[in-house]
């Protein structure tokens, strides 16, 4: 069966999958990044752990996969196939198409931003499905977002674009590790809200989701954390449509989980505030924590689709016998 291999990197962990012509994840694995034994231990894992997907795939579906698609965090230079930087993983300047191409029998390798990642899934296969133009946004530790045009993601000049979580919401407000103050994600990340409701609890402990909880139980003080962060969260998507003009706005990510805590009161902040602006429709994501590996998979067999990739595939050596155990890869938390 045709298949293509599918690789969501985290900074703590890695997802990954087998994935078929019609996007459908045919087997699934996790894995530790392994972070702590350094950047070096963190790619040789990458490459293990894709190798053995591919061998696994040859074993069981009778060939090997014909491209690649892996998804990681921090900056990416998707055109060039280079890792540039991750804070949370540790490396810089990290040629991983390449290595990756290298590993798995010169097969077409795309190497993508993880949050553009989870938004191409999203926009075609997910909450965004037959949507012209889309905007999906995450609310986890940070904040960030894919701008979807007509089934792709626009990853902008220089890699940047969607990067809604730096724009400034409250002037001159809390300092953001970028270098500005006041940042949406200062304000309406998932880790922004755990933070403010730990500190207005007294409860170090506490999180978002205890804040939401507490909002469901008409606690005073989680009331007023919430409403500070769903304003922030208004004042920054209002500027993104504004500029943007999305048909759907999608949002993801740890915060989202709260369901219609969040979102009945956040359509109508957003509606309070759009003026001559055309409201989207305003939804929750669909796919949750697959969206990296779907995306990825959507990004190899759209390499698929193109002549110089067909033809790499077709010519790409078999999996050797000594790749083809029909173990498949260790599945850990």
């Amino acid at each position: 069966m045709r298949h293509v291999i599918a690789l969501d990197v985290g900074g703590t962990g890695m997802k990954a999958a087998l994935a078929g012509p019609g996007g459908e994840l045919l087997h699934q694995a996790r894995r530790a990044t392994g972070r702590e034994r350094g950047p070096d231990a963190v790619v040789a894992g990458i490459l293990d752990f894709a190798a053995e997907l591919r061998a696994y795939g040859a074993d069981r579906f009778g060939e090997p996969a014909r491209a690649a698609g892996v998804a990681v965090p921090g900056i990416v230079d998707a055109e060039q196939g280079v890792a540039v930087y991750a804070a949370n993983l540790g490396w810089r300047d990290v040629p991983l198409r390449m290595l990756l191409g290298e590993r798995l029998g010169g097969i077409p390798v795309a190497l993508g931003h993880d949050v553009r990642t989870g938004g191409l899934a999203e926009g075609r296969i997910g909450a965004g499905q037959g949507a012209d133009r889309f905007l999906f946004v995450p609310l986890g530790t940070g904040i960030a977002g894919a701008i979807g045009i007509d089934g792709r993601v626009e990853a902008g000049a220089h890699g940047f674009a969607g990067e809604i979580g730096h724009v400034v919401v409250r002037p001159g407000g809390i300092p953001c590790p970028c270098g500005q103050r006041g940042c949406l994600e200062r304000f309406a990340s998932a880790s922004a809200v755990s933070q403010a409701w730990a500190q207005a609890s007294g409860d170090p402990a506490a999180d978002a989701a205890d804040c939401a909880k507490a909002v469901e139980s008409g606690d005073a003080r989680a009331l007023a954390v919430w409403r500070d962060a769903v304003d922030a969260l208004a004042d920054g998507l209002v500027t993104a449509l504004t500029l943007l003009d999305p048909r759907v706005l999608i949002i993801g990510g740890g915060l989202a989980e709260a369901g219609e805590t969040l979102f009945t009161p956040l359509r109508d902040a957003v509606r309070r505030r759009v003026t001559f602006q055309k409201l989207p429709e305003i939804v929750p994501a669909a796919l949750g924590d697959t969206a990296g590996c779907l995306g990825a998979g959507l990004m190899a067999w759209d390499l698929l689709d193109t002549p110089a990739a067909t033809a790499t595939a077709a010519t790409a050596p078999p999996a050797s016998p000594a790749a083809t155990a029909a173990t498949p890869p260790e599945v850990t938390t």
